[in-house]
């Protein structure tokens, strides 16, 4: 019997995705000179394309240049060049596979060691208890930077479909600013986008909106959304059932479902609510409840390691199984997968006290593993994670000095300046 995972979907504006596994969205922090795509991203783009998987979502490419979530991020706005982003385009569809490019603005999670703009929906910062100094304050945002934030995501995915890509991922989980505003606990504005869960996701749906406008009907739109925050008094299955709702008229194709975010790292599989634990599929009892009432076909990663548990996502009423971790170690897992054949071996989760340290370390650990990919070379998944952490700061340290050196010699626009920002010095 053919395996629903080998069967194609068609999207609703129109492109058919050749099955039903994706490579999700993992940051790379990968950047070359000028924070742009270079040969290290198009080798371990090429590697995946040659996989198996029906869709290439990109780690996060953010859209507004002083606001990274870390130094070596990638960057499409409107004064990238636009012929490295082709050439990842091309190394990611060479064989076969869709092509996503997720977009995203950190928000309040960037360094506290970042040149440029750290903002919010509001002015709370991120709380990791003793690790919180790793980030910066935020101010809250005018409304005149969130509708120039709304208009820089329409940039990045018109350049990215002019680029190659078959579609754009709108960022709103893990507690990156679309997300913050989509939670009560960051969120604590009392004008037109604070309050009610509509007023919250006003600026979400503004964004869809905006990219709509500005990219061709049969460009692929999607919007990755937390099934829940897994933090006591904030977005919960409710809400992101609701958000799903408002999210339909507006041309998206696909919602991917996820969860967590610094503060409670549940897409590690370690969230500070007890609810979900570290296991296969993380949010699939969340998904089959969002799947029941959903008008919008569903994406569901994290903790996907086995064909027996992408079955069971499917089985579910699930359109996409989403893959990170798992293509990390295995980038060819689909294809072994299509052979009847399984991984070698997986990452084992980091089970350190220090909920905050150990999801960094496990990012690390991850991130160490795709680096090892684009030069070649076999993964290492006995990697220790601390060294990978330790290794990862001094790269880090590195790309930090790139980053600033590069940034100051852009023209800054005008909403993004300190002085119009009210940003808080760091």
């Amino acid at each position: 019997m053919t395996s629903a995972l080998f069967s194609p979907l068609r999207l609703r504006s129109g492109p058919v995705l050749g099955n039903r596994i994706a490579k999700a969205a993992m940051e790379e922090n990968m950047a070359g000179d000028g924070q742009l795509p270079g040969e290290s991203l198009l080798e371990l783009y090429r590697r995946w394309g040659k996989g198996g998987a029906g869709l290439l979502i990109t780690g996060n490419v953010m859209v507004h240049a002083e606001a990274l979530t870390g130094p070596a991020g990638v960057v499409l706005d409107a004064a990238a060049p636009l012929e490295p982003f082709a050439e990842w385009a091309a190394a990611g569809k060479a064989g076969g596979a869709a092509m996503w490019m997720q977009i995203n603005h950190p928000g309040r999670q960037v360094q506290a060691d970042m040149p440029g703009v750290v903002w919010g929906p509001s002015a709370v910062g991120v709380d990791l208890g003793r690790h919180s100094s790793r980030f910066g304050r935020p101010s809250a945002m005018t409304p005149a930077q969130i509708e120039a934030t709304v208009a820089r995501f329409a940039v990045t995915a018109a350049r990215a479909e002019e680029a190659g890509f078959d579609g754009v991922e709108i960022h709103a989980a893990h507690g990156y600013l679309l997300s913050q505003f989509l939670s009560p606990l960051v969120n604590q504005r009392d004008d037109r986008w604070g309050g009610s869960l509509p007023n919250r996701a006003r600026m979400l749906l503004d964004v869809v909106r905006a990219v709509r406008e500005v990219v061709s009907p049969s460009f692929a739109v999607a919007v990755k959304l937390n099934s829940a925050d897994f933090q006591r008094g904030g977005f919960d299955e409710d809400d992101a059932r609701e958000v799903i709702a408002l999210l339909e008229p507006l041309g998206v194709d696909l919602v991917e479902l996820s969860g967590g975010s610094y503060e409670s790292p549940a897409m590690s599989g370690r969230p500070a609510d007890a609810r979900t634990q570290a296991r296969e599929a993380y949010f699939l009892d969340l998904a089959r409840d969002l799947v029941k009432t959903s008008p919008l076909p569903l994406m569901l990663t994290g903790g996907i390691t086995r064909r027996d548990t992408a079955e069971r996502v499917l089985g579910g009423g699930v359109a996409v199984a989403g893959m990170g971790t798992a293509l990390a170690i295995t980038p060819d897992l689909p294809n072994r997968w299509r052979q009847g054949g399984e991984a070698g071996r997986n990452l084992r989760p980091v089970t350190w006290s220090d909920k905050a340290l150990a999801s960094a370390a496990s990012m690390a650990r991850v991130r160490h593993q795709l680096r090892r990919i684009a030069r070649g070379r076999r993964p290492a998944p006995g990697t220790h994670p601390a060294w990978a952490l330790l290794a990862e700061r001094r790269r880090q340290r590195s790309a930090l000095r790139g980053y600033r050196a590069w940034l100051s010699t852009r023209e800054h626009d005008v909403d993004a300046m300190p002085e119009a920002t009210g940003k808080a010095k760091r």
